[in-house]
């Protein structure tokens, strides 16, 4: 960050909407115009939330108020401040630049009355040299129109264009905005990142890179490149550069040269970045100050991090024909685990630290070391990246093109060069940035659409394989740049090679496919079966997911109560996956039709729930030949029906805890085989462990059946077999009336078991849960559940935000007891009858 800033103009702004064209020809620009009842408007912030806030807009989210709220999209807004400015000195190598941080999206900026630019694009910033038209130590008026996002970019069209609404190919603007199939259509205007006055004198810095180029035990080397800008005779610019972290210190200047410097330090004993499992997320302060004659110029503080990044796509010695895709942190191969990251909000102006902060904690406690920032949404806010560090959480980033052909004609081209430039330039110090792609599903998809004319020049692929390399290697060059996701291999979304989207789950897609090759779909029951993870051996999953519905508070607070049921108009609204029953067919494969709200809502969760379980144990089961799941998708940017596991209000379906216990750093699980089931322990630390581990086959109403005791020894950082059980030994009576479980006495691992057929065939006694709740003097709660027959599914429910359980949608063995524990992480009150405790 530069401490330069002379005014902050965050905060109250005025706001009004004209029809298009009119704002201009009323004066809405000049000084003297009567702005008095104009709205209030924050800033940042975005048009929709602050017409809420007046009572002129519904709130968009409850019921079907979206369809309200299109008018918004189709209106030209302003939004209009006053400020003095500061007298300096009259120095005429003085130079004032306005920065907005962001302006979604066709932006023009006035001071004064004067046009002093404008910005097409929501995803960089706009930075204006003031200095002619600002008034110092006088009031200045300073207004900004934002023209309607479709007018702007006319009918222009794209030939053999296949995505949804394909206006917004033509616009750098938050694709999603225009509805997804977990989306509403929802067009959020206005200035919705920070706006500052700073003032320099004769030059300013214009860039600080830092890279590790070599660590070791004893010592790291790192490269700190100082770039600035010059636009007056400064003597001798020279850079002062810092690295810190608690009392070890090192300090470097050097001349710039030509505006350029670089400076290498060695650091001693170094503290290096892992992710939270591996180790700690060590970070140290970067402090560079732009000095000439003994004045300080301009200065630049952020925190780094020491470590080296790389992607092993080797051959696979142990699978003829394929490359592994495995991330190397140090040195380390790990197995990324994780989920996909979409905007945390339709209007991600109101997406704050302490949302974020929110989220990614959760993520942390589910055991997830990577997101996805997916390429439909926003490249993050600062802080987004920054809590990344500080976690330990690494970050796949794509750049913001998805599912759609896009322009590449020399001004698109000439506009995403610029954005990438941004981009790179802005996100390439964070420790937790693990990898630049660069598109959605766009090579994958018109391939299928195209499949008669294999490897096409499709529209748009120019910009993420001629474009995009050669400025991420020329401005970063330190992270693997990967063209799309998935790619790699005979047909993008091939399994010997890149990563991989798995929608045969789900969305019916039949694997495998060859470039050339029609594609296929299996829209059945069958077809979109969780089961089919099981023949996955693709090397890197990049997406894959299932549906559920949220937790019911969710839906009371957005769904009228006459609404309240099964297939109402309304509930139906909440879901934008066409077509709308691919729910049923999952649910007919593995949990039964629903009779009640009550029902979908739990066979939903729980189809989600054991996909996430099945699809994660076995991919983890292939360590290293498969190195990375990341689920689609973590959160949710409205409270719709989706493939998310944190919905809207953070509330957590089940899915998220099947996950966080399938992604524990130690995981047994079991295999289902043509002979019997195999029980494998997976191991992502960096130790050998040796563990006794108990494994029982009994029945639901609490009869042993067989027991045994088996010590097993797993290598660091491995996943092995360590005991094959026989459909003979095993002598199974009735199936659906018996279980696998696997547990482990000194607690190393989670729970486990293994059905012998799907849930809906299950015959089991109603079990008789005991709970006892017992609040404790800090204001937290011991909940105690004891069963007599086996309990599927035992759920926990507080309809308080923030509420967190050290675990929930947990099965209880015969005779078992757990201990859960319940609090509130923002202190907010629970009273014993908030807690609601059941199971199916």
């Amino acid at each position: 960050m530069s401490e330069s800033i002379i005014l902050n103009l965050d905060g109250r702004w005025k706001l009004r909407d004209f029809m298009p064209g009119q704002g201009l020809a009323a004066g809405a620009h000049l000084p003297d115009h009567d702005d008095t009842n104009w709205h209030r408007a924050s800033v940042p912030g975005d048009v929709h939330t602050a017409l809420v806030e007046i009572g002129r807009l519904a709130l968009p989210f409850y019921n079907m108020n979206v369809e309200t709220c299109q008018w918004v999209e189709r209106q030209e807004w302003w939004y209009r401040t006053a400020f003095e400015a500061p007298l300096g000195k009259d120095d005429a190598e003085a130079r004032y630049l306005l920065t907005f941080d962001g302006l979604d999206t066709f932006a023009t900026v006035y001071l004064n009355g004067t046009e002093i630019g404008s910005h097409r694009n929501m995803f960089i910033a706009a930075t204006f040299d003031v200095a002619e038209h600002l008034r110092l130590g006088e009031r200045n008026t300073l207004a900004v129109r934002f023209e309607p996002v479709v007018a702007s970019v006319g009918e222009r069209e794209i030939e053999g264009q296949w995505g949804r609404n394909p206006e917004r190919a033509w616009m750098r603007k938050a694709q999603y905005n225009f509805g997804w199939d977990w989306a509403p259509r929802l067009m959020s205007v206005g200035i919705w990142q920070g706006v500052a006055l700073r003032r320099y004198v004769g030059a300013r810095l214009g860039g600080v890179f830092f890279k590790t180029t070599v660590i070791s035990p004893q010592a790291a080397e790192a490269t700190v490149v100082v770039e600035a800008e010059r636009w007056a005779d400064v003597p001798d610019l020279e850079a002062q550069i810092t690295l810190s972290r608690g009392e070890q210190r090192l300090t470097d200047q050097t001349l710039l040269i030509n505006g350029r410097a670089e400076v290498a330090f060695t650091i001693p004993d170094p503290a290096l970045w892992w992710t939270h499992d591996l180790g700690e997320p060590a970070l140290y302060d970067l402090e560079v100050a732009l000095r000439a004659s003994g004045k300080t110029l301009d200065t630049h503080c952020e925190q780094v991090g020491i470590r080296t990044i790389e992607v092993d796509q080797s051959s696979d010695p142990d699978e003829r024909g394929t490359r592994f895709f495995t991330f190397v942190l140090n040195g380390v191969k790990l197995f990324a685990k994780g989920a996909n990251w979409i905007p945390a909000d339709s209007f991600v102006a109101q997406v704050d630290e302490a949302r974020y902060r929110d989220l990614l904690e959760l993520a942390v406690e589910a055991n997830m070391s990577m997101l996805r920032v997916w390429g439909g949404g926003i490249y993050e806010k600062d802080v987004f990246y920054r809590l990344c560090d500080d976690l330990g959480i690494l970050i796949w980033q794509d750049f913001m093109f998805a599912c759609a052909l896009y322009p590449d004609d020399a001004p698109f081209m000439a506009e995403v060069g610029r954005e990438a430039k941004a981009v790179v330039r802005r996100l390439r110090n964070h420790p937790c940035l693990a990898l630049w792609c660069g598109n959605n599903e766009n090579d994958w998809l018109d391939d299928m659409l195209n499949w008669q004319r294999s490897g096409r020049d499709f529209p748009g692929k120019r910009i993420y394989h001629e474009l995009l390399p050669p400025i991420v290697e020329r401005l970063d060059g330190t992270r693997l740049y990967w063209p799309s996701s998935p790619y790699g291999g005979n047909d993008h979304n091939s399994a010997e090679e890149g990563d991989r989207h798995n929608w045969q789950v789900w969305h019916g897609a039949v694997f495998p496919r060859r470039f050339g090759e029609e594609p296929k779909r299996d829209l059945s029951p069958t077809g979109i079966s969780y089961r089919h993870y099981a023949e996955d051996p693709a090397r890197f999953i990049s997406e894959f997911g299932l549906h559920a519905a949220p937790v019911l508070e969710t839906l009371r607070r957005n769904v009228p109560a006459t609404a309240l049921h099964l297939d109402s108009p309304e509930l139906l609204y909440r879901n934008k996956d066409e077509p709308k029953d691919k729910g049923d067919l999952l649910m007919l494969a593995h949990t039964g039709l629903p009779s009640s709200l009550q029902e979908y809502l739990d066979f939903s969760m729980i189809c989600q729930a054991e996909g996430l379980k099945f699809g994660i144990e076995h991919y983890r089961r292939r360590k290293f030949h498969c190195s990375g799941t990341l689920f689609w998708q973590l959160n949710d940017c409205w409270p719709g029906l989706s493939w998310s596991v944190l919905d809207y209000y953070l509330f957590p379906k089940a899915g998220y805890f099947y996950a966080r216990r399938a992604y524990t750093p130690v995981l047994a699980s079991f295999k289902g085989e043509a002979d019997g089931v195999s029980l494998w322990i997976t191991n992502d630390t960096l130790e050998d462990l040796v563990d006794t581990v108990m494994v029982l086959h009994g029945d639901f109403s609490g009869q042993e059946l067989y027991e045994e005791v088996l010590e097993v020894r797993v290598p660091a950082n491995a996943s092995v077999k360590v005991r094959h059980l026989s459909f003979d030994k095993l002598d199974i009576k009735d199936p659906r009336q018996e279980y696998l479980a696997v547990r482990s006495p000194s607690g190393l691992f989670p729970d486990n078991r293994y059905f012998f057929v799907e849930v809906k065939d299950l015959v089991r006694p109603k079990p008789n849960l005991k709970v006892e709740i017992n609040e404790r003097d800090d204001g937290t709660y011991e909940v105690r559940v004891i069963t007599d027959t086996y309990a599927y599914f035992v759920k926990l429910t507080v309809p308080i935000e923030s509420t967190r359980f050290s675990d929930n949608y947990f099965d209880l063995f015969p005779s078992q007891e757990r201990v859960i524990e319940v609090w509130n992480e923002a202190g907010r009150r629970l009273e014993e009858n908030d807690i609601a405790v059941g199971c199916l």
